[in-house]
C-alpha cells in the first residue's frame, strides 16, 4: 500500500534556489552557482540511546500497527533499543524541510526533491555509514548518488526506490503503447482522457523524453536544463495541458479515474497500478522506451539531532533486511537493502518491482533538486534552478 506524497517548492527561493529554500539555514553559494555544504562533522561513535527518537517520514514508513495490527516494524525497535519512536507524518517534501528547520527532528525519510536542500542548508548533517551496520547490504546503486552524497561525503541512508511508469487502460489505449509520446506527442488522441503527476518535478519528465526525440537540445540530465532546454521542457507541457483531464497527486483519485474511464493514460507508479488491477480496471503499466524518472528516498540525520544515537539505531533497524523487506510490501517500492527479497511474504515481490534488477534501474532517472550548477557536469552554462521549474509549474497548469 503507497500513500500519497506530494513535492515541489511553493515558497520564493533565493539565488541557491535550493538550499534556504523553503526552510533552511545559511549556506555558501560560489560564484559559478555552485554551493558548498557548511562545514558539518559526522558522528564518530555510537553512544548510549537517549531514549526516543523523532522521527519526520512519508506515510507508511514508520507504522507502529495503528492503521493495520499487522504491520508494525516500531514497537519491535522500541523493545530491542529501549528509543521510544515519535513520528511526525509528511504530506510533501516542502513540509519535511520545513520541519527539518526547527531543530526539533532527529531523522528525515528525505525524497531527491528535498535532500540536497537538507544538505546545502546545514540541517542534515553528513552521515557515519560505518555506525549503520546494515548498510553493507544496500544496493551499490543507491549509495554515494547525486542526491544523497557531495563528493566523498555520505549524508544519508539510503531506504527505498521506485519508478515512474506509464499506466494506460488496455481496452481503450490501442495499439498499446511503448513510449511516452502517449502523454505527449501523441496526447490529442486521448483528449481530456491524459493524467499527469502534480509536481513541478514533472518537468523533469518532459525533459527525458526530449532528450531522446529531440537530441539536438543536448539534454543529458533531465534535472540539468539550461535556459533553452528548459523552455522545450515548459512549452512541451504547456501543449500537453490542453489534454489533461487531471494533475494527480492522490493515488485514490487516480485509480478511481481510470476505473470510470475519465483517464485512460498517464504517469503511475507500480503500486497504483497493481492495486487498480486489484480492484478489475482494466490497465498496464510499463517502463517507455525513453526509460523514466522515478525516486530514491534517504534517511538523513538533523545537525541539530538531540537523540543522535537512538537516529543511528533507527537508520540501522529500517534497513535491516526483515524491516526494510516489510516496508517495501507495505508501501510499494523496491528494497534497499540487497538481503531483503529472500524474506518479503510475497515471493514474486522483488521480481514485481524490479530490486536487483539493475538493468531497470539504469533507465530510471531519481529525482534530484534542481540547481544553478548543472548536475551534468556543464560549466560555461548555468542550469535552471527549483525556484523557476515551480514557477513554470504554476504557469504550465494554467
Amino acid at each position: 500500500m503507497r500513500l500519497t506524497r506530494t513535492l515541489g517548492c511553493t515558497a520564493a527561493l533565493g539565488a541557491l534556489a535550493l538550499a534556504t529554500a523553503c526552510g533552511g539555514s545559511s549556506t555558501s553559494t560560489n560564484s559559478d552557482g555552485t554551493f558548498t555544504p557548511p562545514r558539518l562533522n559526522a558522528q564518530k561513535t555510537l553512544g548510549k540511546g537517549e531514549g526516543e527518537v523523532n522521527l519526520i517520514a512519508w506515510a507508511g514508513y514508520a507504522e507502529d500497527g495503528s492503521n493495520d495490527k499487522s504491520v508494525d516494524w516500531v514497537h519491535p525497535f522500541e523493545k530491542q533499543t529501549g528509543c521510544k519512536v515519535n513520528t511526525k507524518t509528511a504530506g510533501t517534501s516542502d513540509e519535511m524541510v520545513s520541519l527539518m528547520k526547527t531543530g526539533q527532528y532527529d531523522a528525515v525519510s528525505a525524497s531527491g526533491d528535498a535532500s540536497l536542500r537538507l544538505i546545502a542548508s546545514g540541517d542534515a548533517a553528513p552521515v557515519n555509514t560505518g555506525l549503520v551496520p546494515n548498510y553493507k547490504n544496500v544496493f551499490a546503486s543507491l549509495k554515494m548518488q547525486k542526491w544523497n552524497s557531495v563528493g566523498p561525503v555520505a549524508y544519508g541512508i539510503p531506504h527505498g526506490r521506485g519508478a515512474n511508469l506509464l499506466m494506460y487502460r488496455t481496452d481503450k489505449v490501442s495499439p498499446a503503447p511503448t513510449s511516452w509520446s502517449a502523454v505527449f506527442d501523441k496526447s490529442s488522441a486521448y483528449k481530456g482522457h491524459v493524467t499527469a503527476y502534480d509536481s513541478a518535478i514533472y518537468i523533469a519528465d518532459a525533459a527525458l523524453y526530449l532528450s531522446k526525440t529531440k537530441p539536438s537540445l543536448g539534454i543529458k540530465n533531465p534535472y540539468a536544463l539550461d535556459q533553452k532546454q528548459f523552455d522545450a521542457a515548459v512549452a512541451l507541457l504547456k501543449e500537453q495541458n490542453a489534454n489533461v483531464s487531471e494533475y494527480w497527486s492522490d493515488y485514490l483519485k487516480e485509480i478511481s479515474a481510470f476505473k470510470s474511464g475519465d483517464s485512460v493514460v498517464g504517469t503511475t507508479w507500480q503500486v497504483i497500478a497493481n492495486l487498480a488491477q486489484g480492484e478489475k480496471a482494466k490497465v498496464k503499466a510499463i517502463l517507455p522506451s525513453e526509460g523514466a524518472t522515478g525516486w530514491s528516498d534517504t534517511w538523513m540525520i538533523s545537525a541539530k539531532a538531540k537523540h543522535p544515537n537512538c537516529a543511528y539505531q533507527w537508520m540501522n533497524w529500517i534497513v535491516s533486511p526483515k524491516v526494510n523487506a516489510e516496508v517495501a510490501e507495505w508501501f510499494g517500492e523496491a528494497p534497499a537493502n540487497s538481503k531483503s527479497c529472500a524474506l518479503t511474504s510475497d515471493k514474486s515481490f522483488c521480481t514485481t518491482y524490479h530490486a536487483a534488477d539493475e538493468t531497470y534501474w539504469k533507465q530510471v532517472h531519481f529525482w534530484t533538486t534542481p540547481i544553478q550548477q548543472c548536475l551534468d557536469g556543464r560549466t560555461d552554462v548555468k542550469c535552471v534552478p527549483y525556484a523557476k521549474w515551480v514557477q513554470a509549474w504554476t504557469q504550465i497548469k494554467g
